[in-house]
């Protein structure tokens, strides 16, 4: 409760803050505010409400799309840092192309991908992975490079060979820094997903997004950015859980002080 009191509260009173000026007429007028443009916050419930069956229905497809680009950016994401680590070559080679790709603004490479892909949902994994790919890979190879010198030299007295050492300490190592970057990429993942459905999509939220904004429907396209903020949520707390119950000792808290 301690924890989540402060920012309830302070949700509380932007909320209270943005339904009195949308609501009461004379700070509408003052701000310029209005109501077909910025619905009050009971506006965009009472649309979550009559409109549950078309956000259920196109959210479904916006979570397969999320879900398994998420997955694809971790698989590859995390061999492709292993592979960088293990390769002094490769990584003094594919690094600074992996930095500099993030230049690239992925809302302009959408709408290539879906000329190559079709508008099926292979073009928004690609985004999804996209988006999703580069701090789960820096984050990783960060990891795999900060172990401590002495271990891997201890490994080897013991006759240790390369991948007995990566098994052994240097992926363990790493895993809390994979995570963090996973958590990272699970909250920006929706963004990837609706740069692809609004580059060609028929069903979706960002396809919804799209079509209530073309009918100045502007209380749906809010109800339809607080799913794809709930799915973020949910996906960022579903890869936290997987942290304390895979790689707990990165997750577990400091000892109190004093304690032996």
């Amino acid at each position: 409760m301690s924890r989540w009191a402060l920012p309830a509260l302070v949700v509380a009173v932007l909320l209270g803050a943005w339904e009195l000026a949308a609501q009461w007429d004379l700070i509408a007028d003052a701000l310029g505010i209005e109501p077909f443009l910025v619905p009050a916050p009971s506006d965009i419930a009472d649309s979550l409400w009559n409109d549950r069956s078309l956000l259920a229905d196109n959210a479904w497809v916006t979570i397969q799309e999320v879900v398994l680009g998420f997955a694809i950016a971790a698989v590859v994401g995390f061999a492709f840092a292993v592979v960088l680590h293990l390769s002094p070559v490769l990584r003094r080679a594919f690094y600074p192309l992996l930095v500099a790709s993030q230049t690239v603004p992925i809302i302009a490479v959408a709408p290539i991908l879906v000329v190559w892909f079709g508008f099926g949902i292979g073009p928004k994994l690609a985004i999804i992975a996209l988006v999703c790919f580069f701090p789960i890979t820096v984050n990783t190879l960060d990891g795999l490079r900060s172990v401590d010198p002495e271990l891997p030299r201890m490994m080897r007295t013991l006759d240790a060979g390369r991948a007995t050492i990566l098994r052994r300490v240097e992926v363990p190592s790493a895993m809390p820094f994979l995570f963090s970057g996973a958590k990272i990429a699970a909250v920006i993942s929706v963004i990837g997903a609706v740069f692809g459905e609004w580059s060609g999509a028929d069903e979706g939220l960002g396809h919804l997004i799209l079509v209530a904004q073309g009918q100045v429907q502007t209380a749906r396209v809010f109800a339809a950015i607080v799913v794809l903020s709930a799915i973020a949520l949910a996906l960022f707390a579903a890869v936290s859980l997987i942290e304390r119950r895979v790689a707990w000792w990165g997750s577990a808290p400091a000892p109190a002080r004093g304690a032996g």
